[in-house]
């Protein structure tokens, strides 16, 4: 085991690590950017040095200053959380030259499930589903329009390089193919460094359906029951739950059947996520899979009672998998994220925290970095916290998510709480009935009524 591992991350994923390092008996590094100073994971990790500016190329992202934190601290293994370096292929490489543990899959892996095109046609060998869509990466407009006639509207453009909503567009006509086509490639080459672009054709009235899985260096897989993202504004995950009111128990046995082969198929090892599109029929096509630990893995680790970070950093050193291979559900638990921004605009919402108080009580956990006092930088995310809830029963993890959300009082900035209380009142979300529409429905709903009056 390890005696020291560097989190190459910031804010709530980075003391998520430190707690189950720490209970692991493993002494942590807490990097920090200058405006990070005074961050609750610099101050709560063993050792703690500063890698940079606020400017994320400078610091997160810069993987020498981070290599030589690692040497000057003999940490003998990093683990990047999600975001940032978590899927970018060099880092892992990069790693082992220096001896140093990557905390997560091999570069290879990554190198394969980042590349979205690669990995559409490596999920097909592997007997999954996927879109219907171009075959291979969309050089130019006529191509593209090419493309669209034999698969029809409305199509999504979506960046070959990368995930997170970043660069995806809508086509619903031939009109708006160029316009939509040129923004698209400029927007993925401005998050991802590439404009690559494919199309894969749009289902209306979908689920966004994932699948957690997890493997160990033995070839041992352990695929969980789904978790329901349909719940989303511009492709960011706002609520997630588990399991899916959608999901019936014969369906659920057959996803994890197949995700469970597919990773066998690629040689999975470490902690990753199978995404899905699952129509009205319950018909299902790959999506992507993401390579690191996802910001919705506590409601599984609620479900099943399994630490999943702590099965990562054991399994990254040569451990196999510690819990039974089947396990069953037990519950229902929700996330909602609490963002630092405009509940109406989602503008962010840097600034101090004057006051706070977060929720407790039985079956509510909450994962923040957040206390009174702290001056939220405006470099980075705005995830403020991830209040997690689980109850026997959907109706009841509802309930305990309203109470939970009710009783947390943040001063001095603007957070997305009266949205979640909205969703979480509204009688479709109640009753089940969403899929990834809900929100351009939910918010053009909101402002017809607020125009009325």
């Amino acid at each position: 085991m390890y005696s020291k591992i560097l989190i190459a991350n910031r804010g709530e994923i980075s003391l998520r690590i430190i707690r189950a390092a720490r209970e692991l008996g493993i002494k942590t590094v807490a990097v920090y950017s200058e405006p990070d100073k005074n961050c609750l994971h610099a101050m709560s990790a063993d050792e703690k040095i500063c890698i940079g500016p606020g400017k994320s190329s400078e610091s997160y992202l810069n993987i020498p200053n981070l290599l030589s934190a690692a040497e000057i601290t003999k940490a003998d293994a990093i683990h990047p959380g999600y975001g940032f370096l978590a899927e970018n292929p060099r880092f892992p490489e990069i790693c082992e030259t220096h001896g140093i543990t990557f905390i997560g899959p091999s570069a290879s892996l990554i190198r394969l499930m980042g590349d979205k095109n690669r990995a559409r046609q490596e999920m097909k060998r592997a007997k999954l589903p996927v879109i219907p869509g171009s075959e291979n990466i969309i050089e130019d407009v006529t191509e593209a329009k090419s493309t669209t006639q034999k698969i029809g509207y409305p199509i999504i453009l979506k960046p070959a390089a990368g995930g997170g909503g970043k660069g995806m567009r809508i086509v619903r006509s031939a009109i708006k193919l160029e316009e939509q086509f040129s923004i698209a490639q400029n927007e993925a080459n401005a998050a991802f460094g590439d404009p690559s672009l494919y199309i894969e054709k749009f289902i209306p009235g979908a689920r966004h359906i994932e699948v957690q899985v997890i493997g160990d260096s033995k070839g041992n897989i352990v695929a969980f029951g789904e978790r329901e993202c349909s719940i989303q504004r511009k492709y960011q995950k706002i609520i997630e739950e588990t399991p899916s009111p959608f999901i019936d128990e014969k369906f659920r046995r057959r996803l994890i059947k197949v995700v469970k082969e597919a990773a066998h198929f690629i040689g999975y090892q470490s902690l990753g996520t199978f995404e899905f599109l699952v129509d009205e029929k319950k018909k299902f096509y790959f999506m992507e899979a993401n390579t690191r630990v996802q910001v919705e893995h506590p409601i599984t680790e609620m479900v099943y009672d399994i630490d999943l970070i702590k099965e990562q950093i054991k399994i990254a050193a040569g451990e196999i998998i510690s819990f039974p291979h089947t396990l069953k559900m037990n519950g229902h638990s929700i996330e909602c994220r609490i963002n630092a921004e405009d509940p109406e605009t989602f503008v962010p919402s840097p600034g101090k925290i004057d006051f706070l108080v977060l929720p407790g009580g039985p079956g509510v956990r909450v994962d923040s970095a957040a206390y009174s006092s702290w001056q939220i930088p405006p470099d980075y995310d705005s995830l403020l916290a991830k209040i997690v809830v689980k109850a026997p029963s959907r109706k009841e993890a509802i309930q305990k998510m309203l109470t939970a959300l009710e009783g947390t009082i943040i001063v001095g900035i603007k957070t997305n709480i009266p949205l979640h209380l909205n969703i979480l009142s509204n009688s479709d979300f109640i009753k089940g009935n969403y899929d990834i529409q809900f929100m351009e429905k939910f918010l053009k709903k909101k402002t017809t009524e607020k125009e009325k009056t």
